[in-house]
């Protein structure tokens, strides 16, 4: 059965993307995202996903483009930050990481995020007070992020390089709780 390499999940601001397709550049595989996924089936936005269908669409496009990308794509994987509160996602996660895969949750404070995401674009779910909405976002989903990762990498004040060094250095670990890489970067 192909599976990816490994499966990055986090917040919005964590370097998913940026983090994943270093990582598959290092590795040589291919780098998939499934919020790119997702766009390219809906022939749209995912903000215009939301406006036009709701959530529920979004939400259920989502779960399938993880399914797909889980059982078929054998690099590195991305998925949306709000995949993992899918409970047919986490059944999968579950089966993967079981299987020996790893999922990275790629932590991040608001601190840090709100930088990165550039909170004045347009994401759906950061509407009205966009540093309020994601900070009770992560903390609806960090319980998640938790429980579905084998390996937690804190990305604040790292590079992307650095971040994957890290992804790199925790490896796969051997016990059903996430490792956590978190160490202050160096001068």
């Amino acid at each position: 059965m192909t599976q990816p390499v490994l499966v990055l999940v986090g917040p919005p601001g964590s370097g998913k993307s940026t983090v994943g397709e270093t990582l598959a550049a290092r590795r040589g595989v291919a780098f998939r995202d499934t919020d790119h996924d997702v766009e390219a089936t809906a022939g749209k936005p995912i903000s215009d996903i939301f406006v036009d269908d709701g959530e529920p669409a979004f939400r259920a496009l989502e779960r399938d483009a993880v399914a797909a990308a889980l059982g078929a794509h054998d690099g590195v994987l991305s998925l949306g930050g709000g995949a993992v509160l899918d409970p047919a996602t986490q059944e999968r996660l579950a089966a993967y990481a079981a299987a020996g895969g790893t999922v990275v949750f790629l932590d991040v404070s608001l601190a840090h995020a709100a930088p990165r995401v550039g909170l004045n674009r347009s994401r759906p779910l950061l509407l009205g007070n966009p540093r309020a909405q994601w900070q009770a976002l992560m903390e609806a989903r960090r319980p998640v992020y938790e429980r579905v990762a084998t390996v937690r990498v804190l990305t604040d004040g790292l590079t992307p390089e650095q971040v994957a060094d890290r992804v790199e250095q925790a490896g796969a670990p051997e016990t059903s709780r996430p490792s956590s890489v978190s160490e202050e970067p160096s001068a």
